[in-house]
């Protein structure tokens, strides 16, 4: 069964720090981009990070760039989100998602998130 669990989301005051985890399972990484997501309430879906499969190439978002660090283990079939020097309005649920466009098909998988709430 292939699945995306995602772990690490919790309560941090502001200027924090929390790393986020997301285990694939069912797959293997290693040949897929994995991207970090983050939707807060009333807002759109808005996309924090990305890596590409071999790790090589990352990209952020403006407003998380020089905080958060998104990082790959394909021996662990893991793909992280380093969180630092974190801001209320990064409170949101943070999703991650893997993709493997070929040329027979995409394969796009989804986690069912995990709560981040920066508050003091």
């Amino acid at each position: 069964q292939v699945q995306l669990v995602e772990s690490g989301g919790g309560l941090v005051q502001p200027g924090g720090s929390l790393r986020l985890s997301c285990a694939a399972s069912g797959f293997t990484i290693s040949t897929y981009a994995m991207i970090w997501y983050r939707q807060a309430p009333g807002k759109e879906r808005e996309l924090v990070a990305a890596i590409s499969s071999t790790g090589g190439i990352t990209n952020y978002a403006d407003s998380v760039k020089g905080r958060f660090t998104i990082s790959k283990d394909n021996a662990k079939n893991r793909v992280y989100l380093q969180m630092n020097t974190l801001k209320p309005e990064d409170t949101a649920v943070y999703y991650c998602e893997a993709i493997l466009r070929t040329t027979a098909r995409d394969y796009d998988y989804w986690g069912q998130g995990t709560q981040v709430t920066v508050s003091s």
